[in-house]
């Protein structure tokens, strides 16, 4: 009896409609996706329960380490450089053009304002370096902390206030943080935290 020949398929598989969707699907997330500033020092905020989310733009936020040093950063860049601008006026620091186009594409800033022009000279790898052992002044004495946030605030009316601390900052450094808000009569301001699960019981 003889054996009958089964014909071999062909294993080639047409990869277009593959190749279209995941270049749909990239182009979406590339489009819809929002970029995470780069900060100069790592925060573990603390958990909470609470949902509300904090709008993308016209934001002001106020980081603050373990250690309590203070640093801050604005989405939009005419708002820097007008800030700084007014904070060069308010303390009688003067900023060249590259200085102030440096500062305006900063995503973060956490220096006292007399060392800000030998800090913007510097370049960003060194500026990164420099950023994590400096920090906003926040004292009786020099609250440099509450001229930036009212200059902010001056120049944008509509800036929302979001503090993000790390889980074991001193609570002096909050409370005072939150004093210098108060002096100024900012007393709406978010924060930012982790969602806690909560198990049923």
């Amino acid at each position: 009896m003889t054996r009958v020949k089964v014909k071999k398929k062909s294993t080639f598989i047409d990869m277009t409609a593959m190749s279209d969707v995941t270049v749909l699907l990239l182009t979406f997330f590339m489009l819809t996706s929002t970029f995470v500033k780069k900060e100069p020092v790592q925060v573990y905020t603390p958990a909470s329960v609470s949902e509300i989310k904090i709008p993308e733009t016209n934001i002001l936020q106020i980081l603050v380490d373990s250690k309590g040093k203070i640093f801050m950063s604005l989405d939009k860049q005419p708002d820097l450089r007008a800030v700084l601008q007014r904070m060069g006026e308010e303390y009688g620091v003067k900023f060249n053009a590259e200085q102030e186009k440096k500062f305006s594409v900063a995503s973060t800033f956490g220096v006292p304002i007399a060392s800000m022009p030998e800090y913007l000279n510097l370049p960003s790898d060194k500026q990164d370096e420099v950023l994590k052992n400096e920090g906003i002044p926040c004292d009786s004495t020099d609250n440099q902390f509450k001229s930036w946030v009212k200059n902010a605030k001056e120049i944008n009316p509509d800036l929302r206030i979001a503090i993000k601390a790390d889980s074991k900052t001193p609570y002096a450094v909050i409370k005072k943080i939150m004093n210098s808000l108060q002096d100024i009569r900012e007393n709406r301001y978010n924060l930012i935290t982790n969602l806690k699960t909560t198990s049923e019981e």
